[in-house]
């Protein structure tokens, strides 16, 4: 199992279990967004790093291939110019930068391996990260509505309730109470207007009795 992969499930598993536990998801997507670029970062390291070596054993094999050539074509000069002994000489050097080649052939193949196995679980890293980074808007939209909803739901939870039909009930009530109060109140005026009324057309018959009985008095008189 490669060190990113590594990564990845540790990541992926702390991910999870904080979700599980989850207060507020939105902000532990975005932490867990952040724990991806943190691991990423430290994955372009080694990547990096892996590139290097593969440099260096590159640079090593270049040099012992040219070093070796170079030793043929001078051996090769040396036999031209009869010079057996400094042909030799550049032959056993070249041996020594050919073994150098032939070890350095596979340290180098293996290197450059590597990195490009390091290479494509980057770019795996990344690929994923930019899914996990689409998602995240998608979950923090569904998360937002969520929370929408549920607040609704709270505030239905209690409208319409049996507190509130309780409340208006007693309200209604109320209103009756005050609707009799008023209606008292007008019978009580009416029973007292009817009563001065009465009263009233009383002093009336007085005054008309006391003329009545004033004509018949100046009419005694005048015939006295």
């Amino acid at each position: 199992m490669s060190i990113f992969k590594r990564l990845k499930d540790v990541t992926l598993s702390n991910m999870n279990a904080m979700l599980d536990k989850a207060e507020d998801p939105e902000k532990l997507l975005d932490q867990y967004l952040l724990d991806m670029e943190k691991d990423m970062k430290e994955a372009e390291t080694n990547v990096a790093q892996q590139i290097s070596i593969e440099k260096k054993f590159k640079k090593q094999l270049d040099d012992a291939v040219e070093m070796r050539d170079k030793r043929q074509e001078q051996a090769e000069k040396a036999l031209e110019k009869e010079d057996e002994d400094l042909a030799r000489r550049a032959l056993e050097d070249k041996n020594k930068h050919q073994e150098k080649v032939d070890e350095l052939t596979p340290t180098h193949e293996n290197a450059k391996q590597s990195s490009q196995q390091l290479r494509d679980q980057l770019q795996d890293m990344k690929d994923e990260y930019e899914k996990m980074k689409a998602k995240k808007e998608t979950l923090k939209a569904r998360a937002s509505s969520a929370k929408a909803q549920q607040k609704i739901n709270e505030s239905m939870s209690s409208f319409g309730s049996e507190n509130a039909s309780a409340g208006f009930d007693r309200m209604s009530e109320k209103v009756d109470e005050l609707e009799a109060h008023a209606e008292t109140s007008k019978e009580m005026r009416d029973s007292g207007n009817s009563l001065d009324d009465e009263l009233d057309e009383l002093d009336k018959d007085d005054v008309d009795d006391e003329l009545a009985a004033m004509k018949a008095k100046m009419k005694e008189k005048n015939n006295g």
